[in-house]
C-alpha cells in the first residue's frame, strides 16, 4: 500500500485545480481529505485494518483511472486537431495543407466589392 499523503496529493494533481485557495473545498475534495483523514488515522494507531486497505487500494484504482483519462485527453487532441474547430475552419486548414488557399468570397474579404 502507497503512502496515503503520496496517494492523496496525487490524486488532487489529477483533478481540476480549485481557482482560488481561500474558497471553501469543492466536496470532491472534501470527500477526499475526509477518507484519506480516516485512512490515515487507522494506519497510524498501528496495524491497517482490511476497511482501510481496501480504500486506499480502490483510491490507487481511482488515480489509475485518471491518469489514464488525461492520457486519452492528450493523445485525443494531438490526432484529432480539428475536433474544436468549425467546419469553415477546417476547410480551410485543410487547404493550406495542401499548398491551396480557399478564394475570398464574393463581398467578404473586401476585394469582390466595389
Amino acid at each position: 500500500m502507497s503512502n496515503p499523503r503520496h496517494l492523496y496529493r496525487s490524486l488532487l494533481r489529477e483533478l481540476p485545480p480549485r481557482p482560488v485557495l481561500a474558497s471553501p473545498r469543492a466536496p470532491l475534495h472534501q470527500r477526499l481529505r475526509d477518507n484519506f483523514q480516516s485512512i490515515t488515522t487507522t494506519t497510524s494507531q498501528g496495524t491497517p485494518d482490511t476497511q482501510s486497505t481496501a480504500a486506499a487500494q480502490q483510491a490507487e484504482q481511482y488515480l489509475a483511472y485518471l491518469r489514464a483519462q488525461r492520457t486519452y485527453v492528450t493523445l485525443l487532441e494531438r490526432y484529432n486537431p480539428g475536433m474544436g474547430m468549425d467546419e469553415e475552419e477546417r476547410v480551410r486548414l485543410t487547404a493550406r495543407r495542401v499548398g491551396m488557399d480557399l478564394p475570398v468570397e464574393y463581398g467578404v474579404g473586401g476585394e469582390g466589392e466595389k
